[in-house]
C-alpha cells in the first residue's frame, strides 16, 4: 500500500514537473495561469488533468482541438511515480524519502530541459546547492562538511575539464550549467557521490556519443547535452552509491 501511495503522489508531482519543464526555459510562471493546451490555449479541466489516466481516456489528444498530446507528459508522470516508489524503498525515514524524491524530481526537470534546450537553468541548480547544504547541516548524511566539499569538488572538477578543453580546442565543450549541476549533486549527496556520478555519467555519455558517431558518421557535430547523463549518474549514486563504492574498492583490492 505504501508503494501505491508513493507512486500516486509521485505521478501527481510529475504533472507539475511537466509544467516546470515547459515554462521555466521561457521564463513563464509555473504557478499561473492554469495548465492549458499549448496548441489551442484551452484551460485543461481538472477531470482532464488526472496523471496518466486522463491521457489514456483522451487517447492522447486535446479534448477541444484534438491535437495529439506528446507522450512525454505521461512518461514524466510515470517516471516521477517510480521515483516516489524508489525513494520509499531506499529510505526508512519519511524525511529522507521526501528529500530523495525532491532531489530526483529536480533532476527530472533538468534532464528534459537540457534535452530540449541544451541549458540547465540556474533557477534549479543554484537554489539546489543552497538547499543541499542547508539540509546537510541538520542531517547526519552526508553531513555539512561532506556536502560542502562535494559542492566545491563537483564544480571544480568540471571547471578544470572545461578549461582544459578550451585551451586545447579553442572552443567551449561544456556549459556552466553542468558545473553548477554537479555542484548541486555534491551538495545533496556528499563528496563521495561526485566521482561516482562523474564516472557513470561519462561512461553513459561516451556510449551514446560513440553510437551516434557510428550511425551518423565520425564527423557528426550533433550536440550531446551532458546534464541528463550527470542526472542518471546521480540517481545511481543516490540509490546504489555505497554498493558501487564497496564493489569498486573490493575490485581494486583484488587487483
Amino acid at each position: 500500500m505504501i508503494y501505491a501511495v508513493a507512486f500516486i503522489f509521485g505521478a501527481i508531482v510529475g504533472s507539475f514537473l511537466n509544467v516546470c519543464i515547459h515554462r521555466i526555459p521561457s521564463g513563464e510562471s509555473i504557478v499561473s495561469p492554469p495548465s492549458r493546451c499549448p496548441q489551442c490555449g484551452m484551460h485543461i479541466r481538472p477531470i482532464d488533468n488526472i496523471p496518466l489516466m486522463s491521457y489514456l481516456l483522451l487517447r492522447g489528444r486535446c479534448r477541444q482541438c484534438q491535437v495529439r498530446i506528446s507522450p512525454r507528459y505521461p512518461f514524466v508522470e510515470a517516471l516521477s511515480g517510480l521515483a516516489g516508489v524508489a525513494a520509499v524503498w531506499r529510505f526508512d525515514d519519511v524525511i529522507g524519502a521526501v528529500i530523495a524524491f525532491a532531489f530526483v524530481a529536480a533532476l527530472i526537470v533538468v534532464t528534459f530541459i537540457d534535452l530540449d534546450h541544451q541549458i540547465i537553468p540556474d533557477a534549479i541548480s543554484i537554489p539546489g546547492i543552497a538547499i543541499g547544504l542547508a539540509l546537510s547541516s541538520v542531517r547526519n548524511e552526508p553531513g555539512f562538511r561532506s556536502a560542502l566539499i562535494g559542492a566545491l569538488l563537483g564544480y571544480g572538477v568540471l571547471y578544470a575539464v572545461a578549461t582544459g578543453y578550451y585551451w586545447l580546442r579553442k572552443e567551449e565543450g561544456m556549459g556552466g550549467g553542468d558545473l553548477k549541476l554537479l555542484a548541486m549533486i555534491g551538495a545533496f549527496l556528499g563528496w563521495k557521490a561526485v566521482p561516482v556520478t562523474l564516472l557513470l555519467g561519462s561512461l553513459s555519455g561516451s556510449v551514446v556519443g560513440l553510437t551516434l558517431s557510428a550511425v551518423y558518421g565520425r564527423d557528426t557535430r550533433i550536440p550531446i547535452p551532458f546534464g541528463p547523463f550527470l542526472a542518471a549518474g546521480a540517481v545511481c549514486a543516490l540509490f546504489f552509491g555505497d554498493a558501487l563504492i564497496d564493489w569498486y574498492l573490493g575490485l581494486a583490492a583484488g587487483v
